[in-house]
């Protein structure tokens, strides 16, 4: 993936915000190695009160753990960076918010911090919705390539991309 710049990163958030707007849904995300990137892109947008629930920064995993309520077990067993700790996360930030759709990011953005089983640029993006009444979940996996700011931008675009595709096929119950 290319790394995306300010300008494509802005339009994919606006393009999110017009596409939650007409349907009336609300979103809450829950970022760990973007920092609040992506609240950050869809606060922007004029008019996000309307369909922006909360943005969590769970940067830690105790944060991970008190604030969106991932298990210690989950992450003991899988690490942070893993597809079954985004899930947590996202369905976590659902429950506690009320929202209609959450998404969750936990990476490893560098320049340090890589594993064998998780070098730099790793990253696992999290989709919750409720969809005709039950909780729907999926993770991706991503591995970007870059320094901290091009694994980041290059999350966040894939994330909010996630996002419009989950709103975009989003079943109303």
């Amino acid at each position: 993936m290319p790394i995306p710049a300010d300008a494509e990163l802005v339009a994919r958030a606006q393009a999110v915000a017009e596409c939650l707007g007409a349907r009336g849904l609300t979103l809450v995300t829950v970022e760990s190695c973007t920092g609040g990137y992506v609240a950050k892109l869809l606060t922007d947008v004029p008019g996000s009160s309307r369909w922006f629930e909360a943005g969590y920064i769970t940067y830690s995993n105790a944060a991970k753990q008190r604030d969106v309520g991932v298990l210690a077990q989950t992450l003991l067993l899988h690490g942070a960076v893993s597809e079954a700790v985004v899930r947590e996360m996202a369905e976590g930030a659902l429950s506690r918010t009320g929202a209609d759709l959450a998404v969750s990011l936990s990476g490893v953005a560098g320049p340090d911090g890589g594993t064998p089983r998780n070098p730099v640029g790793t990253v696992w993006i999290g989709l919750s919705r409720l969809e005709g009444g039950s909780l729907r979940t999926h993770a991706s996996h991503h591995r970007f390539d870059g320094d901290r700011d091009a694994v980041r931008r290059q999350a966040v675009a894939a994330a909010l991309a996630g996002v419009l595709e989950s709103v975009l096929a989003r079943v109303d119950d």
